[in-house]
């Protein structure tokens, strides 16, 4: 899978924030909802237009944001 294909960012839409391509669901919004304890199935009945695909491009390209985020020193 190529998260371009799946993950955008352009500033005239959600203000720039990464999102799922041909929509305005944040990979952000993704996140949340998974934490919160939805399934990747439930996700996808109440945003048919959010295929498993784009929900597991979201979960890589956060895993990829975290592995390039810089550690603080304590």
């Amino acid at each position: 899978m190529k998260l371009a294909d799946r993950i955008v960012a352009d500033a005239d839409t959600c203000s720039g924030h990464p999102r799922i391509e041909g929509t305005r669901v944040r990979v952000s919004n993704i996140l949340e909802w998974l934490a919160a304890g939805m399934s990747a199935e439930e996700i996808a009945a109440d945003y048919p237009y959010i295929s498993g695909e784009d929900i597991r491009a979201a979960l890589a390209f956060a895993a990829h944001a975290v592995d390039a985020a810089p550690v603080a020193a304590e």
